[in-house]
């Protein structure tokens, strides 16, 4: 009897463990139900989420990669819906918990893959930053910290991922299939905004000082899942950006047509954010994917397309009483009051960063600056810009220094990008790198680079276009031999 007992145990052991965990989890809902009303289940269920995460993360870390990824694109809605919950501290612990996987898993990775310039760089920018700690005009350490975190902390755990995790021509597939999704979700999100209306956390947020930027002429500028319109909007026209070039890559009419939609919503996202930068972003990103794609005539031909459109929104009225055209229109006007104001703030801070060529330390600029540095004048002077924040955090050594590193990284995928032979993963290539060259120049005017998701979806690009040239030399084995699928 205990013998076939034991034996139907041993053939059915998932079974009646599920059994197990479901009549515990419902005695576990009942008994928090009667005690705590709807709350009760609710930490139920999310003890058991947050369970089943970490079992599916200790035994494959890539779980944790894609979790985080998705986790930064609804960040700024978390944000807003749970004002007094620190939600952003979720970001980092799914990123460290990643990293404590991976080292739980070391064996089954080859380390050695890390000697690389993208990661040495990273692990560069972030000893620099480190050392701003010992600023002698340094405020706040809990500023120094927090900006640390998305300023350099992030880049250095961020860029191996690639490296050491997705070694596989799928992962970049799925990297580029999720960020697309998750764009368009923002995108309508963000439609759901201008014509449903703003949640209770919305509102209050934009009624804690924020309405002053997002609401102009009594017209919203859409934020969607982001931290602001600014970031919102660039984004998207950075998505814009990979999914026009994809469109343009030699795949099937019915992917070309699916690219081609994707690109249409993030550019209608892109006009209702009202950000004027992204403008810039998506010229430069296709500009960069014309000039990749090392075909000329069709570089002239996309330069005069855009020089046509951008001549229709500075010299004509075409459209002027729509707002998101108008919004842009004023992108291309250098008496715009906007723009006055921005260069009144960086004389004022060019006088104040005079005597300081190191810069004033880390979270001395941008919202960390107002909030735990206001007693300093330079913290309450806006950057608007995230190069003029590396200048004013940096000083002029430090932006020089930054900008050089950036400069390589882009100049290195755009010689990677060259080289590839493989046409598919060519214009993929293509694609990620304008896309990086988009959210680079368009940080000029927004604080892009530094903030979610479009600082991860660049340091992820950076390092997949890295590992590409593997990539390339699979494929085209796999085609010389015939078994190329």
């Amino acid at each position: 009897m205990l013998g076939k007992l034991n034996v139907y145990l041993a053939d059915h052991k998932k079974k009646i463990i599920f059994f197990m965990v479901s009549m515990c989890l419902s005695v576990l809902v009942a008994g928090s139900t009667y005690s705590f009303g709807i709350l009760g289940p609710l930490l139920v269920l999310a003890f058991a989420a947050v369970g089943t995460f970490l079992i599916a993360l200790f035994r494959n870390p890539r779980t944790g990669f894609w979790v985080y990824l998705t986790y930064c694109f609804i960040l700024g809605f978390l944000v807003k819906s749970f004002l007094n919950i620190p939600v952003g501290l979720a970001l980092d612990a799914i990123l460290v918990l990643t990293w404590v996987s991976m080292l739980v898993n070391m064996n089954k990775f080859n380390w050695d893959k890390l000697k690389n310039e993208h990661v040495i760089i990273a692990l560069i920018w972030f000893v620099i930053s480190f050392l701003q700690l010992l600023n002698p005009y340094g405020g706040s350490v809990i500023a120094w910290f927090n900006e640390l975190r998305f300023t350099a902390l992030s880049w250095l755990l961020v860029a191996p991922f690639a490296f050491l995790l997705f070694n596989r021509m799928a992962d970049l597939n799925r990297f580029i299939l999720l960020v697309l999704l998750l764009s368009l979700v923002g995108t309508l999100y963000g439609m759901k905004q201008l014509y449903l209306g703003l949640t209770p956390g919305e509102q209050t947020w934009l009624n804690a000082g924020n309405a002053g930027t997002h609401i102009i002429n009594g017209k919203l500028r859409v934020f969607s899942m982001y931290s602001d319109a600014g970031q919102f909007g660039a984004s998207q026209a950075i998505m814009a950006v990979i999914a026009l070039t994809l469109a343009a890559g030699p795949f099937s009419f019915f992917k070309k047509l699916i690219f081609a939609c994707f690109a249409l919503a993030f550019l209608y996202g892109m006009a209702i954010s009202g950000t004027r930068g992204a403008l810039f972003a998506l010229a430069a990103g296709l500009f960069s994917a014309l000039f990749l794609s090392r075909s000329f005539s069709v570089l002239i031909i996309g330069v005069i397309i855009c020089a046509s459109g951008f001549s229709v929104l500075k010299y004509t009225t075409i459209g002027d009483h729509i707002f998101q055209v108008n919004r842009l229109r004023s992108a291309l006007d250098p008496k715009d009051a906007s723009l006055a104001v921005r260069l009144d703030n960086q004389h004022k801070l060019k006088s104040l960063l005079d005597d300081l060529p190191f810069g004033a330390g880390l979270g001395m600029s941008g919202m960390n600056g107002t909030t735990y540095n206001f007693n300093r004048p330079i913290a309450n002077i806006p950057p608007d810009s995230y190069w003029v924040k590396v200048w004013v955090m940096y000083g002029v050594v430090g932006l020089v220094i930054w900008f050089a590193l950036t400069c390589y990284i882009i100049g290195k995928c755009s010689g990677i990008v060259w080289k590839i032979r493989n046409p598919k993963l060519r214009v993929k290539m293509i694609a990620l790198t304008a896309g990086t060259v988009a959210c680079f120049i368009c940080s000029y005017g927004n604080e892009v680079m530094n903030g979610m998701p479009s600082s991860i979806i660049m340091f992820m690009s950076w390092s997949f276009i890295f590992i590409a040239p593997g990539f390339d030399e699979q494929k085209m084995q796999l085609e010389s031999n015939g078994t190329d699928i």
